[in-house]
């Protein structure tokens, strides 16, 4: 009988040291606050764009601040780079804590390195990748970095979930409830010993109550020697195909290949598979909104610390029941559905959503509902991709098509924790494990 999986519990100050690949005493304020600010602010969408300038900082020195000599110009070249990447987004950045930071930072590490302002600049480069026959695959990689083998190489198949969330926005959780929901702002999808998954939703349209998802973070936790940790975060306009540190996989660890990014179709399609924890994420943008499936084992989806946690992920307990909306009274053309400007009428919606969901299933109804709500052509494919993502991912082929939504019975809703604070995912232990290095960081 295998021995069982032993669970990752560490402090958030280790967890984003290893993002990085030694810093130098010097720079030791700095990087863990870019690491900080990376990932720990994508409340609300925002014309400032420094976290795309963080993300190719990172990326074109391979998260590591300190070059050996040969290395100092590119590094600098670098640093410039960075520069008037801040420069540029400077107008829209103004009282933004990130981009202020980011600017002192620069400085210093200017300063720190005898880097000049004048000079070549360089573009952002991928880290390189093992060569195609280094994978996870391979016989001397560690058992415990492939799910499957590990957990149940003498039991049956495990169990596998599914969850999805698209259009305005349309929530399907492990458990195949089918809700739509208000949730504008940040909010968590998935939060467990493994992995945390959060979007924002913002207003499709200026003072609409239809909203949609306009960012997305996921953060792979550090997991023995499978994977470093990773963050995934995509925005509208924005669907990298790499993670935030310019990697396309787990790291420097012997089972790093066990968590892989692959764009499918470029701005449009991202696949990640974590192996080691049996995982698949599908991130797809449609129009301008961003679409989220997977696919998780049931011991992942309830491996947390806290069972009382579990009550505060979208995919497992659903939308809290005053955010819940009745999409179904839209059905008919005499629903009171909401009006909006260049919306379909029924009929044109109807036919529209026909073409692409000929089963008058939920998937069909939310398509409708949401050209009646936003006008916008683009919410037909984003409900025909999340019902082609279940085809993919869902384990049980019976349970393709939902015919009912679910709204939860006000008792057990509150049983289960009705209104959960829109909150950023693991934010608040990293501001208190940075503590130590943020002051001196932004005094730089």
């Amino acid at each position: 009988m295998q021995p069982p999986r032993e669970r990752l519990v560490g402090t958030g100050r280790a967890g984003w040291m290893g993002m990085g690949r030694g810093a130098g005493r010097s720079a030791l304020g700095f990087w863990p606050t870019l690491a900080f600010l990376l990932c720990s602010f994508p409340a609300a969408a925002s014309p400032c764009k420094i976290l795309k300038c963080n993300s190719e900082f990172w990326s074109a020195t391979a998260g590591g601040p300190s070059p050996a000599s040969d290395d100092a110009p590119e590094f600098c070249a670098a640093l410039r780079t960075y520069a008037l990447c801040t420069r540029r987004t400077a107008r829209t950045c103004r009282g933004d804590l990130a981009y202020h930071s980011a600017v002192h930072g620069i400085e210093d590490l200017m300063s720190q390195h005898n880097c000049s302002k004048d000079g070549p600049t360089s573009q952002p480069r991928l880290r390189t990748l093992p060569p195609p026959g280094d994978s996870q695959e391979r016989s001397d990689s560690p058992e415990i970095c492939h799910y499957e083998r590990s957990f149940h190489k003498h039991a049956a198949a495990p169990n596998y979930t599914h969850c999805g969330l698209f259009g305005d926005p349309h929530l399907r959780t492990f458990t195949d409830r089918f809700q739509t929901c208000k949730v504008q702002g940040a909010w968590p999808l998935i939060d467990n010993n493994y992995l945390n998954v959060q979007v924002t939703n913002t207003p499709v349209l200026p003072g609409s109550a239809a909203t949609a998802t306009s960012k997305l973070t996921i953060i792979f936790k550090n997991f023995q020697e499978c994977v470093d940790q990773k963050v995934y975060q995509a925005e509208m306009d924005e669907l990298p195909a790499a993670f935030a540190d310019g990697s396309k996989n787990g790291g420097d660890k012997h089972g790093a290949n066990s968590l892989r990014i692959t764009e499918k179709v470029s701005g449009q399609h991202v696949e990640i598979q974590a192996k080691y924890i049996g995982t698949t994420i599908v991130v797809r943008q449609v129009g301008r909104y961003l679409t989220f499936a997977v696919r998780m084992p049931e011991e992942v989806v309830h491996a947390v610390e806290d069972r009382d946690s579990q009550g505060l992920y979208l995919c497992l307990r659903g939308c809290p029941l005053n955010q819940q909306i009745d999409f179904q009274a839209a059905r008919a053309p005499e629903g009171p559905a909401p009006a909006a400007p260049d919306t379909f009428p029924y009929e044109t919606a109807v036919a529209k959503c026909k073409e692409r969901l000929p089963v008058e299933d939920l998937y069909y109804q939310a398509c409708v509902f949401d050209l009646l709500t936003t006008g916008d052509v683009n919410f037909t494919l984003a409900a025909y991709y999340a019902l082609e993502d279940v085809k993919m991912l869902h384990s049980d082929k019976d349970k393709l098509h939902l015919y009912e939504r679910t709204r939860e019975p006000p008792g057990r809703a509150a049983a289960a924790g009705l209104a959960p604070a829109p909150r950023l995912l693991l934010g608040s232990l990293l501001l208190l494990a940075l503590l130590p290095v943020f002051p001196e960081a932004l005094a730089a």
